[in-house]
This record gives C-alpha cells, sequence and structure tokens, in this order.
C-alpha cells in the first residue's frame, strides 16, 4: 500500500505544526518569572524538551536580558548576611564604586 503525497504533507505539516507549538511553549515559559517557569517545567515529560526542543539556544536568548558591558546594573535592595538590614545598590553606588559578583554555587 502507498501513501499518497497529499497525506504524507498533511502529516508532516501537522508534525511541524505541533513541534513549533511545543517550542512556542517553552520559549514562552523561559520568559516567565522562575517561579512560573519551574511550575510548566514540572510538568514537561522527562527529558524531551531537552530532546525536542532546542533548550540551551531558547535559554540564552530567553535569559540575556538587556544589559551590555559597561552598562550600569539595575537598582536593587538586598538582605544582610545577618538579616539586621537591608541595603540599596543606588545608596553604595553614590559614595564609591561597586563591583558586583553573583554565582551560583550548587
Amino acid at each position: 500500500m502507498r501513501i499518497s503525497k497529499p497525506i504524507v504533507l498533511r502529516i508532516v505539516t501537522a508534525v511541524l505544526l505541533l513541534w513549533l507549538a511545543f517550542v512556542a511553549l517553552v520559549w514562552w515559559s523561559m520568559r516567565q518569572p522562575p517561579e512560573k517557569f519551574g511550575r510548566v517545567m514540572s510538568r514537561m515529560p522527562g527529558p524531551a524538551v531537552f530532546l525536542l526542543a532546542p533548550f540551551e539556544t531558547l535559554w540564552m536568548h530567553a535569559r540575556a536580558g538587556t544589559l551590555s558591558v559597561g552598562d550600569p546594573a539595575p537598582d536593587f535592595t538586598a538582605v544582610k548576611l545577618d538579616k539586621t538590614d537591608k541595603v540599596q545598590l543606588s545608596s553604595l553606588t553614590s559614595r564609591q564604586p561597586v563591583v558586583l559578583v553573583f554565582g551560583s554555587y550548587t
């Protein structure tokens, strides 16, 4: 039994549209706050998202931000390590240069 060209074309088109919808869902979820992204990813079936979508490429673009080298850091408030007070970045930068180092040690 031979499958006709129009049927094959419809099947390929449907699979491609489903894949594009899946990649769009992953892209959208990556651009959400971490809590929402985590909720979406917790419902993904195993390694499917890593195998079916260009995960790393999407992640690097979705989380790239808009800052360039040399741009001032956005103002924020953080709690001190001893939790006695809060520190605001703008209060520090008005007095002296500040170097920010962020890392994940997991």
